[in-house]
């Protein structure tokens, strides 16, 4: 049984905020819902020092602010696992960002673990321990929440602060302490630019093949679809799903008659936002149409030989050094360099010296 205090008062949690403000040290993590909503709506927040545990709900504090200064202090280090999302659902409640962040899972990534390993894999492998799998998929909008739910959730910061120490103590040995603050760094950088529904292209796959005019239909797609999911607060995917998308980029619809010939377009959406599609997929006619779609088409010979061969160098130097290739290039960035973009994370930082320049001599 684990000892812990549930805050959901806002006397308690000032009090809280205060107790651990000075704490040189602090693990957190959340629970929260995000299935039927665009943003993820926050319902738990734990924390965990060397001694203490507690467990916040947000559900019934109007004003987290006391968090937020806690998570904000840049002179205490905040210890998370996987830390992206517990960062966004945070950032729904909070006006800025957790500052001075160990992130487990980009520790273990580069001492050559599996760059998504789980919270729950790395205690295992590392501290011998078997954590509960009971409630994870517990519904953490319901209240109240029973004691065994808030022990699960406690269980996944008991053993964040145990991890850091030997992550750390690893990446020292190895000299990579100075990769994982440049990580950590981008990543707190990527937190405080959030991305702009203009960015939402980025999300999509297969776009490299596209014409001029059907990949800026899939851009202006893409944007409509992001902003009217944060209108909605619907995940993206409810109003526009990737295959209707895709679909209507390759079949660039001019009126009514030939964007009903969608097949993949839900009737619903046809009737509700027809002149939103037609108007995004009108304003790319000024631009060049090549054939139907360029994915059809055989790989060139040349370019594909010289994407085998960047990529063998990056195996060959991650093997050298025990990590997995996608941490120091990923296929979508070697093809990005074969395109001229030299705008990319193997060019910048540590990886340039590890990969980068190895990569450029090839070019």
């Amino acid at each position: 049984m684990i000892a812990y205090r549930f805050i959901d008062q806002p006397q308690e949690l000032t009090a809280l905020a205060a107790e651990l403000g000075p704490e040189p040290e602090l693990a957190f993590d959340t629970e929260f819902m995000r299935e039927r909503t665009y943003f993820p709506k926050l319902c738990l927040v734990q924390l965990a020092t060397a001694r203490d545990f507690a467990c916040i709900d947000p559900l019934a504090h109007e004003d987290l602010s006391p968090l937020a200064v806690l998570l904000n202090n840049p002179a205490s280090l905040k210890v998370v696992h996987a830390a992206r999302q517990d960062v966004e659902a945070l950032l729904t409640r909070c006006a800025q960002a957790p500052a001075n962040l160990f992130d487990t899972q980009v520790a273990a990534a580069l001492l050559g673990m599996q760059p998504q390993i789980g919270y729950g894999e790395l205690v295992q492998r590392l501290l011998g321990h078997s954590l509960e799998k009971g409630h994870a998929r517990t519904d953490w909008t319901a209240r109240p929440l029973s004691r065994e739910q808030l022990e699960y959730a406690i269980d996944d910061v008991r053993h964040l602060l145990s991890l850091r120490d030997v992550l750390l103590r690893e990446l020292e040995k190895l000299d990579r302490h100075t990769w994982f603050d440049a990580e950590m760094a981008r990543l707190e950088v990527a937190f405080a630019a959030r991305t702009s529904p203009d960015e939402a292209w980025q999300r999509l796959r297969g776009l490299e093949t596209l014409d001029p005019r059907r990949l800026a239909a899939a851009k202006a797609l893409a944007r409509w679809r992001e902003l009217r999911a944060i209108q909605r607060d619907r995940p993206r995917g409810w109003i526009l799903a990737d295959d209707a998308l895709h679909e209507l980029v390759r079949a660039l619809p001019r009126n009514r008659v030939e964007l009903e010939r969608v097949q993949s377009l839900p009737r619903g959406v046809i009737a509700h936002c027809a002149d939103d599609l037609l108007a995004a997929v009108e304003a790319t006619s000024h631009l060049e149409t090549g054939e139907a779609v360029r994915r059809a088409r055989k790989p060139d010979p040349i370019e594909q030989a010289r994407l085998k061969a960047l990529a063998a160098t990056v195996r060959r130097i991650a093997e050298q050094l025990r990590l997995t290739p996608e941490i120091l290039a990923t296929r979508r960035e070697l093809q990005q360099l074969l395109n001229g973009d030299t705008d990319v994370a193997p060019l910048k930082g540590w990886r340039r010296e590890v990969v980068g320049e190895a990569l450029l001599n090839q070019l």
